[in-house]
C-alpha cells in the first residue's frame, strides 16, 4: 500500500462523506439517516487503519531506523565487510531480510515483542524530537537471546556449527538466558564516523 493509494482514498472518502451529510439534512427515513451516521464513522475509521497498517508496515524498514542522524552509524555498519561484525554478516549475506533487517534483530520474538519494540521506537522519535539524544546510544536491555534463537534456534547450520555443540548444556543455558549469544559473538555494530 502506498501513500498515493491512501491519499486518493481519503478523498473518495471525504467526497462520500460530503455526500451522507446531504442525506442527512434532507428528509429521508430512519434507516437512511442511521446508515448515513454509520457509514460516516466506518468510512474513517477504515482509512485510519490503513494508514496504521502502512505506518507500520514503513517503520520496520531499515531506512526508517536510520533516517534519524543518531543511527546514520549504525546504518553504514550493516555494509562493513567484515563477517565478525554480526550486523554486517547478517544483512551482507542475506541472513536477515535487507529491508527490515533492524526490525528482526532489534524486536523480541511473540506480541509482547512487537507491541515492546513499537512502544520504544515511539519513545525514540519523541526523544530525537522533543529531547536530547544522548551521545553515545546504548541498549534499554540486555540483547535477548531469543531475539537470535527465532532464527537460530533450529536452524541445522547453528546447531552443527563450531562450538555449539560444548558445553551440552548450551541451547539450555541460551534459552535461560544464562549464558549470552554476544559472549561470543560480542560485536554487534561496529561505528565508524
Amino acid at each position: 500500500m502506498s501513500v498515493t493509494i491512501l491519499a486518493v482514498f481519503a478523498v473518495i472518502i471525504v467526497v462520500l462523506l460530503v455526500a451522507l451529510t446531504r442525506f442527512l439534512w434532507t428528509p429521508s427515513t430512519g434507516v437512511v439517516r442511521v446508515l448515513s451516521v454509520v457509514a460516516m464513522g466506518a468510512l474513517p475509521a477504515v482509512w485510519l487503519l490503513g494508514m496504521l497498517v502502512y505506518a507500520d508496515s514503513e517503520m520496520k524498514k531499515v531506512s526508517f531506523c536510520t533516517s534519524c542522524h543518531e543511527m546514520h552509524a549504525y546504518g553504514r555498519s550493516l555494509e562493513i565487510d567484515d563477517d565478525e561484525v554480526l550486523s554486517a554478516s547478517h544483512y551482507r549475506n542475506n541472513r536477515v531480510g535487507r529491508k527490515k533487517a533492524c526490525y528482526t534483530c532489534h524486536t523480541n520474538p511473540g506480541l509482547l515483542g512487537y507491541l515492546d519494540a513499537k512502544m520504544r521506537g515511539m519513545h525514540d522519535v519523541r526523544v530525537h524530537y522533543f529531547g536530547k539524544a544522548p551521545e553515545e546510544l546504548e541498549l534499554v536491555e540486555p540483547y535477548r537471546n531469543a531475539v537470535c534463537l527465532k532464527c537460530h534456534g533450529e536452524a541445522e547450520n547453528f546447531l552443527d556449527g563450531a562450538g555449539h555443540q560444548y558445553p551440552e548444556t548450551l541451547i539450555d543455558d541460551l534459552e535461560a538466558e544464562e549464558m549470552s549469544c554476544l559472549d561470543c559473538h560480542d560485536v554487534g555494530h561496529i561505528l565508524e564516523d
